[in-house]
C-alpha cells in the first residue's frame, strides 16, 4: 500500500528537473548596457564596432565584449555609472547618424541560453521603463473619411455621366454637391444612395442652384472611430515589437486614447524615436504637367502641392491620395535582379490592388511618389527660445507636421497586387521603409500628451518589497505547517517550495510578463497552495481517529480528498481565466500568475507530495503517524 510505480517517480523527477533548469536564468539578473543602432543611411558594421571599442578603451571604461545582431550593437557594463558614461562617449564618437540608447540585457550564461533558458519578462512597474499616454486625433479620422467619400461621389457621378458643378466639404461633417438642374441632382441622388448606403442624403433647393447634401450616419461614425483606434493600436504594437522592445503594453484608454508602456527602455529620447516611426504613408502622382521634377518650382498650381525629398530637393505632386499605408498588407526588402540595388517589395489588399492597377495602367512612364508623413508634438517656445506655459503651469505643445518624399520612381508597366518600389536606397533605408510599411500606417495622427519615466531603481525597490512579502508569507506558512502537522508538514513545505520553482519556470518558459499585481498573485498562491495539503492531512487525521491503520489512513486521505481539491481549484481557475479574458493591464498580470499557480499547486500537492509521502512512509509497518 502507498507505493508509486516507477514511471510516476520518473515523471515527477523530469518535471521538477525541467522546472529547476528554466527557473535558473532568473538568478543571474541583468547587465546595464548600451544599444547602438543606425539611423537614416548609417549602418552598424565592423568599422562601427572598432570605433566604439577604441572610444571606450581610450576613456578607460570597462566593458564586456560587444555583440552585433539584427538590432545593432550591444555593449555590457559592470554598473550603471559606466553605462551612462559610455553612452555619452559613444554618442559623441559616432555623431547624430547613430542612436545610442540605454538598455538592460539578461546576464544568463551562454550554455543556458543555448537550451532556451531565458529569464521571465518584468513589467514596467518592476523593471523600469517609459509610459506614454497618446491622444488619437479623431477629427483627422473623420476629415479623411469625408475626403474619401467626396472622391467616391465624384467617381460615381463621373461613371454615370452625371453633370455637377462642385463637391465641397461643409462644417459639421457634411458634404455638399451643387448641380445646375434638378434632373442631374435626382439622378445623382439615386446612384449615390445605391452605391454609398452608409451616407444620409438630403436634397436642398436654393436660388443659386440645386444641392445634394450627404453625411455619415451614426453607425458609420462610430465604426470609423473604433477602426481608427484599433488600427493605431495594432500599428503601434507591431512597430514596437519589430524594433525589439520586449513585452510592450499597448492598450486602449477611454474613447480616443492609447497607453503605451515600454519596459526596460531607460532612454526617453529613444522611446520617442521608436514611437515617432509611427507615421502615415501616402502615394501621389507627380505633377509632370507643371514641371514637378524641376528644382525651380516657384509657385504651386491648383490641385498640386510642393513636397521635398529628404535631401531638400523639391518635387510637385498631385494633392489627390491614390492609396495609403492602410492598403498595404506586406512589405519586405530585397534586391533588384538587374543592378543588385536595394528595393522594397509591396503587397496590397484587394481594394488597393484595384486602385493601383487602374492608376498605373493610365500613367505608364510617369512617376508615382511615396510620401512619409509624421505628426510631432513639440513644446511651444517664445521669441527668446523659452518654453511657454498655460494657466495651469503645464507646458504648451504645438503640432508639427513633417512630410518628406521617400522615393518617386517611374511606372514601367501596369501594376497590381504586388510591385516594387525602386529608388536610391541603401540597404538600411530599404529595411526601415519595409518596417514602416509592413507594420501598417496609422489611421489617424497621435500626440503624446503624457509621458513618465520609471527608473530601474524604483523598479528594483518594487521587486525587493514584492519578494520580501513572498518570503515572509512563505516562511510563515512553513513554520505553521511544521508546528501543526509535524512530519507531514515537512512534506507540504517541500511541495510548496517546488510549487514556487515551477511558477517561476512557467513564467520564464512561456516568456510571460511579471508585474507587481503578478507578485500579489504569487503571494496568494503561496497561501492557497497548502489548502490541498490541509484537506489531505485533515482527512488522514479523521481516518486515524476512526481507528484505521496508518497506511490505510494515508491511502484514504489522499483518495477521498482528491475530488474536493479538484473542485475547489477548478472553480478558482475559471475565475482566473475570466479575469484574464476581460481584464486589462494589472488584472491580466494577476490572473496569469494565479492561473499558473493553481495548476502547479495541484501537481505538487497531488503528485509530488504523495510521492514524497510514499517514499517516506509507504511499504512499511507504522505504529503511529506524526501528524
Amino acid at each position: 500500500m502507498n507505493k508509486y510505480p516507477l514511471w510516476k517517480y520518473l515523471l515527477i523527477v523530469a518535471v521538477v528537473g525541467v522546472g529547476l533548469l528554466y527557473a535558473l536564468p532568473n538568478l543571474y539578473g541583468e547587465d546595464p548596457a548600451i544599444q547602438v543602432s543606425g539611423s537614416r543611411a548609417a549602418t552598424v558594421d565592423d568599422a562601427t564596432l572598432t570605433r566604439v571599442e577604441q572610444a571606450l578603451k581610450n576613456a578607460g571604461v570597462d566593458y564586456t565584449a560587444p555583440a552585433r545582431d539584427e538590432l545593432g550593437l550591444k555593449v555590457r557594463f559592470a554598473n550603471t555609472g559606466a553605462q551612462l558614461k559610455a553612452r555619452d562617449l559613444v554618442q559623441r564618437e559616432l555623431g547624430n547618424d547613430y542612436t545610442v540608447a540605454l538598455n538592460l540585457l539578461p546576464a544568463t550564461p551562454a550554455w543556458l541560453r543555448a537550451l532556451g533558458g531565458e529569464p521571465m519578462y518584468l513589467g514596467l512597474d518592476l523593471r523600469g521603463g517609459v509610459h506614454f499616454l497618446m491622444q488619437v486625433d479623431m477629427k483627422a479620422v473623420l476629415d479623411k473619411a469625408e475626403d474619401s467619400y467626396a472622391d467616391d461621389m465624384r467617381r460615381v457621378m463621373r461613371e454615370e455621366k452625371i453633370r455637377y458643378v462642385t463637391v465641397k466639404r461643409r462644417a459639421g461633417g457634411t458634404l455638399e454637391v451643387r448641380f445646375k438642374d434638378e434632373d442631374n441632382r435626382d439622378k445623382a441622388y439615386a446612384e449615390i444612395r445605391k452605391e454609398l448606403q452608409e451616407l444620409e442624403l438630403r436634397t436642398v433647393d436654393r436660388e443659386e442652384g440645386f444641392y445634394l447634401t450627404a453625411a455619415m450616419d451614426k453607425t458609420t461614425l462610430q465604426e470609423k472611430r473604433r477602426f481608427a483606434l484599433e488600427q493605431n493600436m495594432t500599428s503601434l504594437r507591431n512597430r514596437v515589437n519589430e524594433l525589439g522592445v520586449a513585452e510592450p503594453i499597448v492598450q486602449q484608454q477611454g474613447q480616443d486614447r492609447i497607453v503605451v508602456q515600454l519596459p526596460g527602455v531607460q532612454d526617453t529620447a529613444k522611446a520617442k524615436e521608436i514611437l515617432g516611426r509611427t507615421a502615415t504613408l501616402e502615394f501621389h502622382m507627380v505633377d509632370h504637367e507643371h514641371n514637378g521634377l524641376s528644382p525651380n518650382v516657384n509657385r504651386t498650381p491648383p490641385g498640386s502641392k510642393l513636397y521635398r525629398f529628404r535631401d531638400g530637393r523639391p518635387i510637385l505632386l498631385k494633392k489627390r491620395v491614390i492609396y495609403s499605408g492602410d492598403n498595404i498588407v506586406d512589405a519586405s526588402p530585397s534586391f533588384d535582379s538587374r543592378n543588385n540595388s536595394p528595393i522594397v517589395s509591396i503587397t496590397l489588399d484587394a481594394r488597393g490592388a484595384a486602385i493601383n492597377q487602374r492608376v498605373t495602367g493610365q500613367n505608364i512612364h510617369k512617376n508615382m511618389a511615396v510620401v512619409y508623413i509624421e505628426i510631432r508634438s513639440e513644446p511651444k517656445l517664445d521669441k527668446d527660445g523659452n518654453p511657454v506655459y498655460d494657466d495651469k503651469g503645464q507646458p504648451v505643445r504645438v503640432k508639427k507636421r513633417i512630410e518628406e518624399v521617400v522615393t518617386a520612381p517611374e511606372i514601367q508597366s501596369q501594376l497590381g497586387k504586388r510591385f516594387q518600389i525602386e529608388g536610391s536606397f541603401t540597404l538600411q533605408e530599404a529595411n526601415d521603409l519595409a518596417l514602416v510599411l509592413r507594420a501598417g500606417a496609422l489611421a489617424a495622427p497621435v500626440e503624446i500628451i503624457e509621458e513618465r519615466t520609471i527608473g530601474p531603481s524604483l523598479g528594483q525597490a518594487n521587486i525587493d518589497q514584492g519578494f520580501r512579502s513572498i518570503a515572509i508569507g512563505f516562511v510563515g506558512v512553513l513554520v505553521f505547517m511544521v508546528l501543526y502537522y509535524r512530519a507531514f508538514g515537512w512534506v507540504a513545505n517541500l511541495a510548496l517550495a517546488l510549487n514556487l520553482v515551477l511558477i517561476v519556470a512557467a513564467l520564464s518558459l512561456f516568456q510571460a510578463t511579471l508585474t507587481l499585481p503578478g507578485i500579489a498573485g504569487i503571494l496568494l498562491t503561496v497561501g492557497m497552495a497548502v489548502d490541498a495539503n490541509v484537506l489531505i492531512f485533515e482527512r488522514i487525521r479523521e481516518e486515524v481517529r476512526n481507528g484505521n491503520t496508518p497506511q490505510a489512513s494515508i491511502h484514504a486521505g489522499y483518495a477521498k480528498a482528491l475530488s474536493t481539491i479538484a473542485d475547489a481549484n477548478i472553480t478558482t481557475l475559471i475565475a482566473a481565466i475570466m479575469l484574464f479574458n476581460f481584464g486589462t493591464g494589472p488584472i491580466k498580470g494577476f490572473a496569469i500568475t494565479l492561473s499558473i499557480g493553481i495548476l502547479t499547486s495541484m501537481f505538487t500537492a497531488i503528485f509530488v507530495a504523495r510521492g514524497v509521502t510514499n517514499l517516506a512512509f509507504g511499504g512499511r509497518r507504522l505504529p503511529a503517524l506524526s501528524i
